[in-house]
């Protein structure tokens, strides 16, 4: 790594406004680019179907097609992760250390939270607490944020009190409000949090900093049994893992049951697509709860403090400072968190739709890699060309890919006037795209299939089972209207706010709700 590339001013750029002069022109063309291309995309089919309607239906057979191999392609990747992901839940993961050294290994998991109630915080400290691992080598930080007021505070200090002694170390921070150069969000408070563990309890205990493995949960992340032993294989197996990041499967289980159908459907299909990139490596990049080693973060000052996708850009900080020798390794192991679940139907569907439309903002990393790219000569071509094709591919395809697959067998025939109604093709465009798009959605049965495998047993306590099981599998004949609603619109939405410069100034907080099933 070299040593002054994370004091460069770009390193830690949040949007053009963080530069000047040539710089900041250049970052600006860069940040209009992703939704100029999707927008260009929608508009350009448009005017094909109008002025070249043959063009357009062509275009359209060949689009179903690509689309129908490329469903096959990720059913394919999504059969084969959860196959592993229950060899793995199966595995004996502490038995499987015993054949090496790992006694040296320190796990440090930051717990930040803002204003849930204690029982979320509490249930994500106690699985850590359950875990089968090594108790003194498990450290905790309950990350409060001084903007939350005495609530949170009263609450870390509750548990602390209650679980102190039952593992290692558990540290209460609490992260100053308004500090310069930062936002309101996850990345500051757990980039604080690092810092004050690294003073209070790693260098307090005279630990080497690349035995230090930090674990950045979200607050409503619940570890399985084996959690930490299975990580920790993974760590020892790599062959230089201070350049890997470890990434978990994100499962939205713990209310799963309480969640109403269009939320459980957005929760599934994240979870589908993590799934997915786990067999991709090459296209994975941390998300959410995952691992990286400390003496990694500390290099590169943890996470960004200037921006709201931190999970996601810690990984390019990390690429760009490593001159591209940098990955993030899948351990197909899931970690359970919570579906979006609100007092009402309408608030939670409008908290899904924001919390994907914070995902979807990730499209501010493509302009930071473009710049990076630019400037960093050390990377080479093929993998500086390599990863933006899966970015910009990426972001593209999520915003304009399911209002192509819902209008395209249409819009020629609407809009490609009389003569282009007249012809073979037009009579034949809807039924070979009905054709092609029910074969693609036959995938749906697989996802239906690993979903119910996927889900934990129905409460007791709740009533109407097999008709529930069934509105559970019924559910994904609305994954086409889901995709538009929580898919497209919030990828287009996040493209033209980057586009016109409309950042978003702070981090929306998904709120944790939770009820009594009965």
């Amino acid at each position: 790594m070299d040593a002054n590339y994370k004091d460069t001013p770009y390193f830690h750029v949040a949007h053009a406004r963080d530069l000047k002069g040539k710089d900041r022109a250049l970052y600006r063309l860069l940040e209009i680019f992703p939704g100029v291309l999707s927008w260009g995309t929608l508009i350009g089919i448009v005017l094909i179907s109008i002025y070249k309607p043959v063009v357009a239906a062509i275009f359209i057979i060949a689009f179903d097609l690509y689309w129908l191999l490329k469903t096959i392609n990720l059913g394919f990747h999504q059969y084969h992760n959860w196959r592993r992901m229950k060899h793995n839940l199966a595995q004996d993961w502490y038995a499987e250390l015993a054949k090496f050294r790992y006694e040296h290994l320190q796990h440090l998991v930051l717990l930040p939270f803002y204003d849930e109630e204690e029982s979320v915080v509490e249930t994500s400290l106690r699985a850590i607490v359950n875990s089968q691992y090594r108790k003194e080598n498990l450290h905790v930080v309950l990350a409060t944020e001084e903007r939350a007021g005495e609530k949170a505070q009263e609450i870390a200090k509750r548990l602390k009190s209650k679980y102190q002694g039952q593992i290692g170390e558990i540290l209460i921070t609490i992260h100053p409000k308004d500090l310069p150069g930062e936002i309101s969000g996850k990345g500051p408070n757990i980039s604080y949090a690092a810092e004050e563990a690294r003073l209070k309890i790693i260098n307090a205990n005279n630990w080497k900093y690349e035995d230090v493995i930090v674990s950045a949960f979200d607050v409503d992340t619940v570890v399985g049994p084996q959690y930490f032993a299975c990580l920790t294989w993974h760590f020892l197996t790599e062959p230089e893992p201070l350049k890997k990041s470890f990434q978990p499967v994100p499962l939205y289980n713990n209310n799963i049951w309480e969640a109403p159908f269009l939320s459980r459907i957005a929760a599934m299909s994240s979870t589908f697509w993590q799934m997915i990139q786990q067999e991709r490596p090459e296209k994975l990049v941390t998300f959410s709860s995952h691992a990286v080693p400390f003496k990694t973060l500390y290099e590169v000052n943890y996470w960004q403090r200037n921006m709201i996708s931190d999970d996601s850009r810690i990984f390019w900080n990390l690429f760009l400072a490593h001159d591209g020798d940098y990955s993030v390794v899948p351990i197909a192991y899931p970690v359970s968190m919570d579906a979006n679940l609100a007092p009402t139907i309408w608030q939670t569907f409008k908290n899904v739709y924001k919390q994907h439309r914070r995902w979807m903002w990730g499209v501010e990393n493509i302009p930071y890699l473009l710049f990076g790219f630019i400037k960093n000569k050390k990377i080479p071509l093929i993998k500086k060309l390599q990863h933006l094709q899966i970015q910009i591919t990426g972001f593209w395809s999520l915003a304009t890919n399911p209002l192509l697959i819902l209008f395209l067998g249409w819009l020629p025939i609407i809009l490609g006037g009389d003569e282009f109604r007249t012809t073979v093709l037009s009579y034949n465009l809807p039924k070979v795209t009905r054709g092609l798009m029910f074969l693609a959605m036959v995938g749906l049965v697989l996802s239906a299939v690993i979903a119910v495998s996927l889900i934990p047993p129905l409460p007791p306590t709740y009533g109407k089972r097999k008709r529930r099981w069934t509105a559970m599998i019924l559910q994904w004949a609305l994954i086409p209207f889901s995709i538009i609603i929580f898919g497209s619109i919030p990828g287009l939405d996040s493209q033209t706010r980057l586009m016109i410069g409309a950042y978003f100034g702070k981090f929306w907080v998904t709120p944790k709700h939770r009820k009594e099933l009965s």
